[in-house]
């Protein structure tokens, strides 16, 4: 028998319906691990620089930053300095060979300063006082920290389980999107720090989502139909009031949330602890010793 050939469509899966209406980008440090999902962006930080650092295939660019903080010369304390911003730099600069977009490198929080003209991502974002603050300065993108909001709410109340919708940290960034896009905003956000893919779904349609390798690998082989949760036109429709904070009030909302004050103190603490364990990784290629001592 003779007959017209059976079509079949391609079941898109849940990575490429989300690329159709939230950017997706990368958070690793693993340069290798970012082709496979072809995000846009990528995003970094001491704690994905230190694990990327250890690994076999990074180590040509962990010796080529150690020989340019040797070669820049100084104190040893300098030295260790230029090799830190050198190999931060050397991994942003290989992930970019890999997209189409920009790679957020995060600044060690023990010397933060402020310059202007500068694109900045503001991360450790947990209270709804820090996104009004960092819309109203013109920041260009914020990452609020799902995972992390939904790991106190866990381990400080009764209820240990949420379903993506009731996740108190999807919660937040749907309020902080909501918000910008009613007020016109032009601050991006970024959702980050996802625990499950669920948390993903739920925040379809977010201007960006930064996800690690295992989840992209997740929603790789994830067939389910996706549909945006967020959008401008419903962000309308929200009952937000509009807030202006200046420094004192700022600091009356932030410390307000519990969670966002104890999140936000621990995550700077982590980062910076992993930014010293990486600093004495090099000092003990450089000079043999932890900080040439």
């Amino acid at each position: 028998m003779s007959g017209s050939p059976v079509k079949r469509q391609r079941v898109e899966s849940a990575l490429e319906q989300l690329k159709q209406f939230t950017t997706v980008v990368a958070d690793t440090g693993d340069f290798h691990a970012i082709e496979e999902y072809k995000p846009q962006d990528a995003t970094t930080n001491p704690s994905l620089i230190l694990a990327a650092a250890q690994m076999p295939a990074y180590q040509e660019l962990v010796q080529e930053a150690v020989a340019y903080g040797k070669k820049l010369g100084g104190s040893q304390e300098q030295q260790l300095r230029n090799a830190m911003d050198k190999l931060f730099v050397l991994f942003g600069v290989e992930i970019l060979k890999k997209i189409p977009g920009r790679v957020s490198t995060e600044v060690d929080a023990r010397e933060l300063e402020e310059q202007h003209g500068i694109h900045c991502n503001m991360t450790l974002l947990f209270s709804f006082a820090q996104a009004v603050a960092c819309a109203e300065a013109g920041v260009t993108l914020i990452s609020p920290f799902v995972g992390r909001i939904l790991d106190w709410h866990v381990a400080n109340t009764d209820k240990k389980s949420y379903e993506p919708l009731e996740d108190p940290g999807v919660q937040s960034v749907t309020r902080i999107y909501n918000y910008y896009k009613k007020f016109g905003y032009k601050t991006i956000v970024m959702g980050a720090s996802f625990r499950n893919t669920g948390e993903v779904k739920a925040l379809a349609g977010c201007d960006f989502l930064t996800i690690a390798p295992k989840l992209l690998a997740e929603l790789l082989k994830d067939t389910t139909k996706l549909t945006p949760m967020l959008s401008a036109k419903a962000a309308q429709a929200s009952d937000l009031e509009k807030l202006h904070l200046d420094e004192a009030a700022f600091r009356w909302l932030h410390n307000e949330d519990q969670m966002a004050v104890e999140k936000l103190s621990d995550g700077i603490r982590k980062f910076a602890a992993d930014a010293v364990k990486l600093e004495r990784m090099l000092a003990e290629l450089m000079f043999g010793t932890e900080n040439g001592k």
